[in-house]
């Protein structure tokens, strides 16, 4: 697809979007909406607080092409509330992804089970007398992985965030709040 001088690419790939928003109810919903009344899946989502009071910090990961990608970030920095956008899939970042899963293991099972959870850098937070719930950070990949292994001895339960993302190196992503050019006053009903 061309746009000006500009060539853009017509593959869908993953888009790693950080947004720093001030902390206040319905910026999610917002960034949601956004994604919705676009026809944008978003892969995954997560939201927390940040070292500054009153900003969290939104990782979103969406599926789509190059041109869409730049529309994407485009859309989010036309949000209320929304105080700085960043895409951080091609710059030297880390990303990483939190599971839980919980699996049997009993007996022999359970020593087979920890030697993979070992090889995987995976910890044991919890054990029981038939099971096991491990705890596992990396790459989508390498949870992926860990699961595979896992299926044979009967996974019982998953829960997953969402991909985190941070720029490698000492410069902070810049934001402030007072130049938000468009706020909600605290006492509106939405």
């Amino acid at each position: 697809m061309l746009n000006g001088n500009r060539t853009f690419s017509d593959v869908q790939a993953e888009h790693t979007y950080v947004a720093f928003v001030e902390d206040k109810p319905g910026v999610l919903n917002r960034v949601a909406s956004l994604f919705r009344r676009r026809g944008f899946n978003i892969e995954s989502l997560t939201v927390g607080h940040t070292e500054q009071a009153g900003v969290s910090r939104m990782t979103i990961v969406t599926k789509v092409d190059e041109y869409t990608a730049r529309r994407v970030e485009a859309e989010l920095y036309k949000l209320v509330n929304v105080l700085s956008v960043e895409e951080v899939t091609a710059t030297p970042s880390v990303m990483r992804d939190l599971a839980l899963i919980k699996v049997r293991a009993d007996g022999e099972a359970r020593t087979q089970a920890l030697q993979i959870c070992d090889v995987f850098r995976a910890r044991v937070v919890d054990v029981a007398p038939d099971a096991l719930i491990v705890e596992i950070t990396g790459t989508e990949e390498k949870i992926e992985g860990l699961l595979d292994v896992l299926t044979p001895f009967g996974i019982i339960e998953v829960a997953r965030t969402g991909r985190v993302a941070m720029r490698r190196g000492v410069q902070p992503t810049t934001y402030s709040p007072e130049f938000v050019h468009a706020r909600i006053p605290e006492d509106s009903a939405v």
